[in-house]
């Protein structure tokens, strides 16, 4: 063996190593990504979560969709517009931009909002209110939609 082949092989070894360097510092980084996602997406949850499950807003109109389809008392809320009705729309239809964004996915929206995704669903009223587009809820339709 010459010094050139020497040269040579050890040239290839180290190529080898370097690559083999980048493939392991690519995993880690593809780990540390997953993982930092998987603790974003855990922290739109806890404080979704707060803010729906706590919330005395939201809770009014939770407790008014919470009723038999199609009810007077949906009707009348959709009706007035009352401001706690459209900020509780406007919550999903958030909720609806998370998931597009894919800051949250859909078994996370499904897992945490799921019953009450399906009272807006259950009334006809409501969901005509949210079809409309000159409501402005075009995301909060499709997730109903996507959701079922």
């Amino acid at each position: 063996m010459t010094f050139k082949d020497l040269i040579e092989t050890l040239y290839y070894i180290a190529g080898s190593i370097a690559a083999l360097g980048t493939l392991i510092a690519a995993f880690f980084a593809l780990c540390v990504y997953r993982s930092n996602s998987r603790l974003e997406r855990a922290r739109w949850a806890s404080t979704l979560y707060e803010r729906f499950y706590e919330k005395n807003d939201l809770k009014d109109v939770r407790t008014v969709l919470d009723c038999p389809p199609d009810s007077d008392s949906i009707n009348e809320l959709v009706l007035r517009e009352d401001p706690k009705f459209t900020d509780y729309l406007n919550f999903f239809e958030f909720i609806a931009f998370l998931e597009r964004s894919r800051q949250l996915r859909d078994s996370e929206v499904e897992d945490l909002f799921g019953y009450y995704l399906a009272c807006l669903r259950r009334h006809d009223r409501l969901r005509t209110y949210i079809n409309d587009p000159s409501n402005g809820y075009e995301g909060l339709a499709k997730l109903l939609e996507r959701s079922r």
